[in-house]
């Protein structure tokens, strides 16, 4: 059965940096479009990053220089490394998977297919 899990989550001060991962179980990583989205309290959740089955990447404004996503094919694994964190990073911090092209400059929850249960990133200090 397809399905991913995140981890890597964690406390950490402004500033500082912290890598999540996202490994998937039931297929293979580098056929699929993988995206990184972020809900933080009393928000909606917006697309962080995502990267292609082609290998093709993109961010979010608020994180482009900060954050980035790398696929590690013989590990299965996808990861988010951030860097230079802020307080508004703070968020449950999801991996989505889908098989169509939906890697975009805007990215769109709704299309994605397969959702991890995610991952909390708290920046503070």
């Amino acid at each position: 059965q397809l399905h991913v899990v995140e981890s890597g989550g964690g406390l950490v001060q402004p500033g500082g940096s912290l890598r999540v991962s996202c490994a998937a179980y039931g297929f293979t990583l580098d056929n699929y479009d993988i995206g990184w989205f972020r809900r933080a309290p009393g928000k909606e959740r917006e697309g962080v990053s995502c990267i292609s089955s082609g290998g093709s990447t993109n961010y979010a404004d608020s994180v482009k220089g900060r954050f980035t996503i790398s696929r590690d094919n013989a590990k299965n694994t996808v990861y988010l490394q951030m860097n230079s964190l802020k307080p508004e990073d703070t968020a449950v911090y999801y991996c989505a998977v889908d098989s169509g092209y939906v890697c975009r400059p805007k990215m769109n929850r709704y299309e994605y297919d397969y959702w991890g249960q995610g991952t909390q990133v708290t920046v503070s200090s």
